[in-house]
């Protein structure tokens, strides 16, 4: 029954992020959308008024441009967004181990992609002291496995079997699918951001299109519905990657239990990943290699921000990760009924 409830909850947290992936797409190209319409309409209000022979803006080549480079961003982060957060990262991928190090991180992936019963995930190394890992990609088929150099110089062999099932459990979770989709288009809107940021910051004036007449005469005949959306349609530009550096925050923090719990199942020892998670937690400085953007994927919070140390409503929008010593407490609680229950099986058969 056990089995059947745990295969049941797999398929529902499967399901539910194939839906999150598609509404994130189309959210994404909507909003593109949005900025190109938008400032299709403002624009037309703009030369509306202008002398017969002056520019007046009647087809909404803005939105049909945007829009389509919304769809080509999606369709790139689809396809390139794991290899894009790798790079990010400084990842040197493990073809042929090198030292005895790797060689145990070879070995402790293999077994735990066999107790998750998924292909083995290709292996990454990333030349950082501070221990971590993360996983990305869109499917079993097609996964990754980054940890830091510090990780496997921090963990015993159990605690780095406990992490890697860990990580497994996103990719077993399709997990990956969504939040590496959200690395990808984060930056991407960071990118667009910083350009329409740079041009408004270089003096770029919209009413300038409109070929003749008073400034307080234009000003008028907007009204100020227009005025409005003008305003709402600037913000757009400018706030949008925090409001999608919010939307990867949320969408990553819950999700970190489950794939604990996971990796307590892939391993049958839950405090491997306790004492694995302690030590990570009380590592001297923040991971450096691994960027904003992609914090949302790593199994701790890579930039020591004190928003993962709490829970609540505002902790849930800003912490990358739930706090370390909850998930912690949650492990020593699942070794703890572990042990009970052994104990009991013994006394039975005794």
């Amino acid at each position: 029954m056990a089995d059947d409830f745990e295969a049941a909850n797999l398929f529902e947290q499967q399901e539910a992020n194939r839906r999150r992936t598609r509404w994130l797409v189309f959210v994404f190209v909507a909003f593109f959308a949005w900025l190109g319409f938008g400032g299709d309409w403002i624009l037309y209000e703009l030369t509306r008024g202008a002398p017969p022979n002056a520019y007046r803006h009647s087809v909404p080549w803005f939105g049909l441009v945007l829009t389509a480079i919304g769809g080509l961003l999606a369709a790139f982060a689809w396809k390139a967004g794991p290899t894009r957060v790798l790079w990010s990262a400084g990842a040197r991928e493990i073809e042929t181990p090198d030292g005895a190090m790797e060689t145990r991180l070879v070995n402790v992936v293999e077994e735990m992609a066999i107790a998750a019963g998924l292909p083995r995930p290709r292996i990454w190394l990333i030349a950082d002291t501070d221990p971590n890992a993360f996983a990305t990609g869109f499917d079993a088929e097609h996964a990754h496995v980054a940890v830091t150099e510090g990780l496997l110089l921090t963990c015993s062999r159990d605690e780095l079997q406990a992490v890697i099932a860990h990580e497994m459990g996103h990719v077993k979770n399709l997990d990956v699918r969504l939040m590496t989709l959200l690395a990808a288009l984060v930056g991407a809107v960071a990118l667009m951001s910083d350009g329409m940021g740079r041009l408004l910051r270089g003096g770029v004036r919209f009413g300038a299109v409109t070929g003749g007449g008073s400034r307080g005469k234009r000003d008028k005949d907007l009204g100020p519905l227009v005025i409005v959306l003008v305003v709402l349609w600037l913000l757009s530009w400018l706030v949008a990657p925090f409001v999608t550096r919010l939307l990867a925050l949320g969408v990553s923090r819950k999700r970190e239990y489950l794939a604990d719990a996971m990796s307590a199942q892939f391993t049958r020892n839950p405090l491997a990943l306790a004492s694995a998670l302690e030590k990570i937690e009380h590592a001297d400085a923040p991971t450096v290699s691994i960027k904003r953007g992609s914090a949302h994927l790593c199994i701790a919070d890579p930039l020591g921000r004190q928003s993962s140390l709490h829970e609540g409503k505002v902790a849930d929008w800003f912490g990358t990760h739930p706090p370390m010593a909850i998930r912690v407490a949650r492990l020593k609680a699942m070794g703890y009924q572990q042990k009970k229950q052994l104990g009991e099986a013994i006394e039975a058969t005794a």
